[in-house]
């Protein structure tokens, strides 16, 4: 079974705006003291329905504070930020984290599963937080993923039986088991070897390929770069460059 027969859509606001649309997005901590920083310098772009983008940049480029407003984990301190026509500054922190749930999958470099759960407990984990419960065909669901992503045969482990590469690969399970529209992922082969490392991503390009799904990767990582269909590259806090990725000559 495929997964996309497996896993239902879920309900988006619009079908014609961009996924998400960032227009001169400005992040500040420290507001009104002496040590007041801004860390991103007026950060545009837009991300369209199914594109695979890298997002590069230096150390302290801050790469993972607009991977935290992206995915409404913070707030901008000015600017506009849209995810699937629908303006996010207006939203009370319930009405982020509803739509957050609804619209965004996670993967990050240390893969937080839970140790004392299951693999198939761990993915079924979103539907448990968005709805309170986890139906049947919610478990079927997430088995069904869990398949696709090479697991079928350690749904019943728990994460300390699981190598590194595996772990990850339940990780993005959960990201994906609801379907989102769009997944961010966060250095999501920081902590593999290179074998490993290359396992995973051509996992999510084929996630990618056969849902449909937008992602949006922070690596610091080349040769993923390279793999992606865009590249986005921020240095102290502005973007520096933003452009498709060319094919290696043949």
């Amino acid at each position: 079974m495929q997964v996309a027969d497996a896993v239902n859509p879920i309900r988006h606001l619009s079908t014609d705006a961009a996924l998400i649309e960032l227009d001169a997005i400005r992040k500040s901590y420290n507001l009104g003291l002496p040590n007041q920083a801004e860390v991103l310098h007026g950060v545009s772009f837009t991300l369209q329905r199914g594109e695979f983008v890298a997002l590069i940049g230096p150390s302290g480029s801050g790469k993972s504070t607009l991977l935290n407003i992206v995915g409404l984990l913070e707030r901008a301190t000015s600017g506009s930020y849209r995810i699937q026509g629908e303006a996010t500054s207006p939203l009370d922190d319930a009405g982020l984290t509803l739509r957050r749930r609804a619209s965004l999958g996670f993967v990050f470099q240390f893969h937080h599963l839970l140790p004392a759960f299951t693999a198939l407990e761990n993915v079924t984990m979103p539907a448990l937080m968005r709805e309170g419960r986890v139906s049947p065909a919610q478990r079927d669901r997430a088995r069904a993923v869990l398949q696709a992503v090479g697991l079928g045969n350690a749904m019943d482990k728990r994460p300390g039986e699981l190598s590194g590469g595996m772990q990850q690969r339940v990780a993005i399970a959960r990201a994906l088991v609801l379907e989102p529209p769009l997944i961010l992922a966060d250095e999501p082969t920081g902590n593999l070897d290179q074998a490993a490392s290359d396992e995973v991503f051509g996992l999510m390009r084929r996630m990618h390929a056969e849902l449909h799904i937008s992602f949006l990767i922070v690596t610091h990582d080349p040769r993923l770069a390279a793999r992606c269909d865009r590249v986005i590259e921020l240095v102290d806090g502005r973007i520096e460059r933003d452009e498709p990725v060319r094919p290696a000559a043949s």
